[in-house]
C-alpha cells in the first residue's frame, strides 16, 4: 500500500523493506546486486545473472553488465525487443549470451535471477530496463521467496533459454 500512498502524497518517499521501486531506489539497488555478483566472481565464487525482459537499453545498467561479464559473471539474457548491448564491447571475461524470442503473442513476464553466492535471489518486475523505467516511472520489482514459485521461474527461464524454434541469437557476427 505504501507504493500507492505515494500517488496521493508524492512528496513522501516510502520506506520499503522488500520491494524495489523506481524512481526511488531501483537503479541503486539493481546496481548494488550486480556489484555483489561482480565481487563474488572476482573471489572465484559462483556468480550469474539471468534476466528475461522485453527491453534492455539503459546505458548505466548495460555498463554494469559489461563490467560483470569482464569480472567473470555468467550472464544470460532473454530480451524480446529493444536490445542495446553489443558483443563488440566484450573483451575478455565471460561473454554475455543473449537471445530474443518473438512469437505470435506479446509476452510480458520479466524474470531476474541472481546467483547470490549460491543461494539464488528471484525477482519479478513490471519494469523493463530502460532509463525511463528506472528514473521517470513508478515501477516495482518484487522478490519471490516461495521455493515452488522460484522453481517455476527457473523453469520458465530455462525453457525460454533452450528454445530452438523462435529464438534468435543476439550477436554481431
Amino acid at each position: 500500500s505504501k507504493v500507492f500512498d505515494f500517488f496521493e502524497n508524492n512528496y513522501r518517499q516510502p520506506k520499503l523493506k522488500h520491494l524495489i521501486v523506481s524512481p526511488f531506489d531501483m537503479r541503486k539497488k539493481i546496481s548494488h546486486i550486480i556489484n555483489r555478483e561482480i565481487s563474488a566472481a572476482l573471489k572465484g565464487k559462483e556468480a550469474f545473472i539471468h534476466i528475461k525482459l522485453n527491453n534492455l537499453a539503459d546505458e548505466d545498467i548495460i555498463k554494469k553488465l559489461y563490467k560483470a561479464g569482464l569480472a567473470g559473471v555468467e550472464i544470460k539474457l532473454i530480451v524480446r525487443s529493444m536490445f542495446s548491448l553489443s558483443d563488440e564491447n566484450q573483451n575478455g571475461g565471460k561473454p554475455i549470451e543473449a537471445i530474443s524470442i518473438v512469437d505470435r503473442f506479446l509476452e510480458h513476464s520479466r524474470i531476474i535471477i541472481f546467483s547470490n553466492g549460491g543461494s539464488p535471489k528471484y525477482y519479478i518486475s513490471s519494469a523493463d530496463w530502460l532509463t525511463r523505467n528506472f528514473d521517470h516511472r513508478v515501477e516495482t520489482t518484487c522478490p519471490i521467496y516461495d521455493k515452488n514459485l522460484q522453481n517455476e521461474l527457473k523453469g520458465i527461464f530455462s525453457i525460454g533459454w533452450r528454445d530452438n524454434v523462435k529464438a534468435r541469437i543476439l550477436k554481431n557476427s
